[in-house]
């Protein structure tokens, strides 16, 4: 709820003397937000005493809540402009990522996997030469300094030439276009072998893999061929690219493979094996994902699924597990809490595209299919997959970047994710760190706005914010948020390091 849609009717109220905020429950604290990620936690009677003006300047809350900008008694406006314009920064920059589908055949059948996958024999379904030139010349027209060629599939790495080719030709081309530019990888490891895995090195290609958990999560969830053993094939070269950085003499803690799990039942049942194989790996960095709740049978979702809340009662128990580690020395980030936690202790806003108001669909990132079709996002390829060309923008050959950015569906989903333009989102406490998925909602629900209070990923969110608030708030010593401060603090990658 929003301090101006609140009714007061007591007299000694005095609302000119509050700055804009939204506040919200935690247990028996009240949180309060602002536009400029600032939140502060007041007990329910100074909550009461803040609203009829009797927080004075002797009042122990009183500095840091005029500081963040809810009193407005010796408020700097500019400063405060300042701290929004520092976290919308990214607004109007164009797509900074351009995801790219070499190909969509897979060695691998993930029970998960929402992707459309073809058998290894259709090699129709592989990206060509032609189209790959000029999906890159359709990418480097975004107005972003920054761009990322990120190369997914099926599994990309099948069409390995492709992804040679536009590492190449983005970086000739670039000479020119004078972008910061990179380069990941997203690949199962199943498929690469020594040849691909020196040229990934040698051009400084980022890696990412998937890495569900122990071997029995990781190759219940990730199925392989018959008598085949995925999770050793990960390990294997996890292990081999991380020695690599080690011996070209990189910082272990900037250059290493980043993984991401993937949530099932199975994994819930095993929470710290995972956590604990991570820890052993060496990897720095543990992203929890849940799975989508949509595209399964019944069947398929009664061995895998969970429901919202047994979710977030794995992550919060993950969450404790990680803070108690890094207590005890052990350097390892949840990623989900350090994107929030980023909006929420600094001044910046991590651009996460799925992650913020509006979404980053069509406006922070593009998919390219095989193809040559455009998309907003890598989602909108999966709703075409499954027979609904809703989200298809047009091609590479027909569409240029700037009618990709202004077309009506990128334009549909900006409102439909616009938390200032949102009910129910608009005054809620949390809107300065969630961010909506429409595709998801429209996947889900077959509309694109849905009802929020009873999205999978409005309850995510909101559950998240209020198991990191509630670790601050109670945070008497200050060790939980050193722990924090460490997760958001980004150290670029050199490659002189």
């Amino acid at each position: 709820m929003s301090v101006r849609t609140l009714q007061i009717d007591n007299p000694l109220v005095v609302p000119d003397s509050l700055g804009y905020f939204r506040f919200g429950e935690l247990d028996e604290w009240k949180v309060l937000t602002n536009d400029a990620g600032e939140w502060h936690a007041l007990k329910t009677e100074d909550f009461h005493s803040l609203l009829q003006g009797k927080i004075s300047d002797e009042h122990p809350e009183y500095i840091s809540l005029q500081r963040k900008g809810f009193i407005r008694s010796d408020l700097d406006l500019e400063a405060l402009a300042d701290k929004v314009r520092r976290k919308k920064q990214w607004m109007g920059q164009g797509p900074h990522l351009a995801v790219v589908i070499t190909t969509l055949r897979c060695n691998q059948s993930c029970k998960y996997c929402h992707a459309s996958r073809t058998d290894m024999d259709r090699v129709d379904t592989d990206m060509s030469l032609e189209t790959a030139k000029k999906v890159v010349d359709h990418a480097m027209h975004s107005p972003s300094p920054y761009l990322n060629f990120e190369f997914q599939g099926g599994e990309p790495t099948v069409n390995m030439d492709i992804i040679k080719f536009i590492v190449d030709y983005s970086r000739e081309k670039n000479k020119y276009e004078k972008k910061i530019l990179d380069h990941s990888l997203v690949t199962n490891m199943t498929y690469m072998n020594d040849e691909n895995a020196k040229w990934v090195m040698d051009n400084g290609i980022l890696i990412c893999t998937s890495l569900d958990g122990p071997e029995q999560v990781h190759n219940f969830n990730r199925t392989w061929q018959k008598n085949s053993n995925a999770y050793e094939n990960v390990l294997k070269w996890i292990k081999h690219f991380n020695q690599c950085y080690v011996d070209m003499g990189r910082d272990p803690e900037l250059w290493h493979v980043d993984a991401l799990m993937t949530t099932t039942k199975k994994s819930i049942e095993n929470w710290k094996e995972i956590i604990d194989l991570y820890v052993e790996l060496g990897i720095r960095n543990i992203h929890l994902r849940p799975l989508n709740p949509f595209g399964f049978a019944s069947k398929t979702w009664r061995a895998i699924g969970y429901t919202q809340q047994e979710y977030l009662e794995f992550y919060e128990t993950c969450l404790d597990y990680i803070l108690e580690l890094n207590q005890q020395g052990v350097q390892i980030c949840e990623g989900t809490a350090s994107i929030f936690l980023k909006k929420m202790l600094t001044p910046y806003d991590p651009n996460f595209v799925d992650i913020r108001s509006p979404v980053g669909s069509g406006t922070g990132q593009m998919a390219y299919n095989y193809d040559g079709s455009i998309y907003p996002s890598d989602e909108g390829r999966m709703v075409s997959a499954m027979g609904d060309e809703i989200f298809r923008l047009g091609t590479v050959d027909d569409l240029t970047m700037t009618e990709a950015m202004q077309h009506p569906t990128v334009r549909s989903l900006a409102i439909a994710s616009c938390l200032d333009a949102l009910p129910q989102c608009s005054d809620c406490w949390n809107a300065p760190y969630c961010g909506v998925r429409p595709l998801h909602n429209y996947m889900h629900t077959g509309d694109l706005f849905g009802q929020r209070p009873n999205t999978f990923k409005c309850v995510e969110h909101m559950g998240i914010s209020k198991i990191l608030i509630k670790r601050l708030v109670e945070d008497t010593d200050g060790s939980v948020e050193s722990v924090f401060r460490r997760w958001v603090v980004d150290r670029p990658r050199d490659t002189n390091t």
